[in-house]
């Protein structure tokens, strides 16, 4: 299982997560974010990450052209859609798509099915919300047959890392608030403390 730390606004917390585990660090380019960073401040600190860790640029409903020209100056290299992004808008992008797919009660999984070449990361529907929230919603909705190929999003804390690993098993996961001070800001000892569970886990699971 893999880790991503989204809402990353300053060095110093991309540095502590990437040296703590995050497999990958993520970038909000939506500006009604609380966690909204200037592309050109992105593109400083990915310079200073390792070739290994992934760099993912978040974007909700932004116009084509203008996420392209966003990737060019960060040299992202996923990109993850929290909008109503359709499939041509995807096919569009030539770098690795995550679509999010926003989950609430009574919603028809083969929906997943729709979109061709991109991986599914499955968060909690907010009214008038596109993410980092830190709700979560009923995991045991997911169908067997897809856990261990989608990302995992919203409420996810050393609290459940536990049962996630245990029961749910997704590809990856994806937090953001549980591991901040205030939004934008990590917290470097619920970083330290997080990765310490994670990695013991994951030693358990081997």
């Amino acid at each position: 299982m893999k880790v991503k730390i989204c809402g990353i606004t300053n060095l110093d917390d991309a540095l502590i997560c990437e040296k703590e585990g995050a497999d990958a660090i993520g970038f909000i380019f939506y500006r009604k974010s609380r966690r909204y960073i200037l592309p050109k401040d992105a593109a400083e600190i990915t310079k200073k990450l390792s070739p290994f860790t992934v760099k993912v640029g978040v974007f909700v409903n932004e116009k084509i052209s203008v996420l392209s020209e966003i990737l060019e100056k960060t040299k992202i290299n996923v990109v993850q859609l929290h909008g109503d992004e359709n499939e041509n808008y995807c096919m569009q992008i030539k770098l690795p798509v995550i679509k999010s797919i926003r989950i609430k009660k009574g919603f028809d999984f083969d929906i997943i099915t729709k979109y061709n070449n991109v991986n599914y990361l499955l968060d909690s529907f907010v009214e008038n919300n596109y993410g980092g929230t830190g709700s979560s919603f009923n995991w045991e909705l997911i169908p067997m047959n897809l856990r261990n190929k989608i990302i995992l999003s919203g409420g996810i804390s050393e609290k459940n890392i536990e049962y996630i690993f245990k029961n749910i098993f997704p590809s990856a996961v994806d937090l953001s608030s549980s591991l901040e001070s205030k939004p934008g800001k990590k917290d470097e000892w619920k970083v330290k403390s997080f990765f310490k569970k994670f990695n013991s886990l994951r030693l358990e699971c081997l």
